[in-house]
């Protein structure tokens, strides 16, 4: 659950707190905290469950793994909110005319988007000058799936903190759906949707969904951001053992998705009973975990054809270019529970016009989130389901995710599991030489490398069999064909047996 602090006297104490701490750390390359998507509560295909134990059916979805939960302080001036799990700072509301009142003149198309994080730097909005259009990995880190669609206003719950963030469903005296409650993003798809159109990345905050939407015709909300600027970076490494570590996020993944598609219960079973790279503590990715290894940079359909291929990076193997993938986060969408959130790598097929004489179409883009039924038979739904049809498979991929053991503090040791290998660096930052200490528990081979911030291998300081105890080495700051490495941020992996460590480190002028 959030934490939630409600004495204006203490935020404004912790607030101080944060600023002071994110001040004095070092600049950071990489730095992005999957943020938990706040859901407490577990379900069977069709209604609210208690959580099931090990081995039970449903065992393993999304509340039943705790993430880096919501944490947010409101600034003392209301107009800001830190988030202090992603270290970036939001507008509070989306009140662009600052009437007092969030309505369609609130809602502005792109070209006037694109303009308006300078009008807020020009009044030094809450104090900054460096408000910016958020990235939909970063806008996607404020969703809340204890939000709740319901059939109108009045009967739903938002997918975002309203304890925090301002917040209106659609006009629907102006001729509005009460769930268009779109908020845009910097992130221009690199394909077309619908008819040709250009489109940007948006999140509806009313109905739980990423969607692509027309950039040119559509008019939507806006919460701009600030801070951390890498936030969305991924630092993919191949472990060659059928895994890759994402290095910005701490998360491990299969290199390879399920190769069958199944519908969710399947999915979770399928999670919970894997056993890939030595590890057997493999789940289904919830909604926010899945959503950080889409590549918003390549679609099926994308216009430049180096671009073209599946919404995630070529590191990891796709069965289908048009796969989509189940998350373990139940889709609270509707008057049932029976819907499940998936990802589309591939495109986001919808079926418009009438029944029977429309037309199956790229709707809303590869790397839209969206929800199926969690069973069923999709031949029931032969025109898709929703407002522009909705393809409906209800079989879907599987892609598993596990805690890796890394750390991104800049000065921290890296922590392992129980019995496996700790590593320590100093000086860190250094100027010169980095002397890495580590120690191994038992006779085994173990490795330690280089890498920078791209997930690109620099160097091997080593690679042996070596027996129990502690050991010492150094890296002069050269990579493999001896040439001083620049100054910035890099990675040190250590691997014991399949134990893993992983500390950030910093080479300075």
């Amino acid at each position: 659950m959030p934490i939630r602090l409600r004495t204006a006297g203490f935020k404004r104490i912790l607030l101080s707190l944060v600023l002071f701490l994110v001040a004095v750390q070092p600049a950071s390359a990489v730095d992005f905290t999957v943020v938990d998507t706040g859901l407490d509560l577990c379900f069977d295909d069709t209604v609210q469950i208690s959580c099931p134990a090990a081995g039970a059916p449903f065992y393993g979805q999304d509340a039943q793994h705790d993430g880096h939960q919501p944490s947010y302080v409101l600034a003392a001036d209301q107009l800001t909110v830190n988030d202090l799990q992603s270290g970036l700072t939001w507008q509070k509301g989306p009140d662009v005319d600052g009437d007092g009142d969030i309505d369609t003149d609130d809602k502005l198309g792109w070209t006037a988007s694109l303009a308006y994080p300078d009008q807020l730097n020009a009044q030094t909005f809450g104090g900054y000058e460096d408000w910016r259009l958020p990235t939909i990995k970063e806008l996607y880190s404020l969703i809340d799936f204890r939000g709740r669609t319901g059939m109108s206003a009045a009967t739903s719950v938002p997918y975002i903190d309203t304890d925090y963030f301002d917040f209106a469903y659609g006009d629907e005296d102006a001729g509005e759906r009460f769930i268009d409650a779109q908020f845009r993003t910097s992130s221009e798809y690199v394909g077309t949707t619908m008819n040709g159109n250009a489109t940007v990345f948006g999140v509806n905050f009313a109905d739980g969904r990423i969607k692509g939407y027309p950039r040119d015709t559509v008019g939507q909300y806006l919460r701009c951001v600030r801070g951390n600027p890498d936030y969305g970076v991924n630092a993919f490494i191949d472990n060659a053992d059928e895994t890759i570590t994402d290095l910005a996020t701490g998360l491990m993944w299969t290199k390879a998705d399920s190769q069958n598609p199944m519908d969710w219960e399947a999915a979770l079973e399928h999670a919970v009973g894997l056993d890939v790279g030595g590890h057997s503590d493999w789940r289904l990715p919830n909604a926010k975990e899945l959503q950080s290894i889409v590549d918003y940079t390549r679609a099926p359909d994308a216009q430049v054809p180096a671009q073209q291929g599946p919404a995630i990076d070529p590191i990891f193997d796709v069965t289908e270019t048009e796969s989509w993938c189940w998350a373990g986060t139940t889709h609270m969408d509707g008057p049932t529970l029976r819907w499940a959130v998936y990802v589309c790598f591939g495109q986001a097929w919808g079926y418009m016009g009438p029944d029977g004489s429309g037309q199956w179409l790229n709707v809303h883009g590869a790397g839209s989130q969206r929800s199926d039924p969690k069973s069923g038979n999709p031949d029931q739904w032969p025109y898709g389901h929703g407002p522009q049809g909705d393809e409906v498979r209800i079989n879907n991929y599987v892609r598993c995710v596990r805690d890796a053991s890394i750390v991104t503090g800049a000065t921290d040791d890296g922590p392992s599991p129980v019995g496996g290998p700790r590593l320590r660096a100093t000086p860190n930052p250094s100027r010169l030489s980095t002397t890495f200490e580590f120690d191994v528990p038992g006779a085994t081979r173990s490795t330690l490398e280089i890498f920078d911030i791209a997930g690109r291998r620099l160097a091997v300081l080593n690679d042996v069999a070596v027996a129990a105890g502690s050991r010492v080495l150094e890296w002069d700051g050269t990579s493999a064909d001896r040439r001083a490495v620049p100054v910035g941020v890099y990675f040190a992996r250590l691997t014991s047996g399949h134990s893993v460590a992983t500390i950030k480190v910093m080479r300075v002028h």
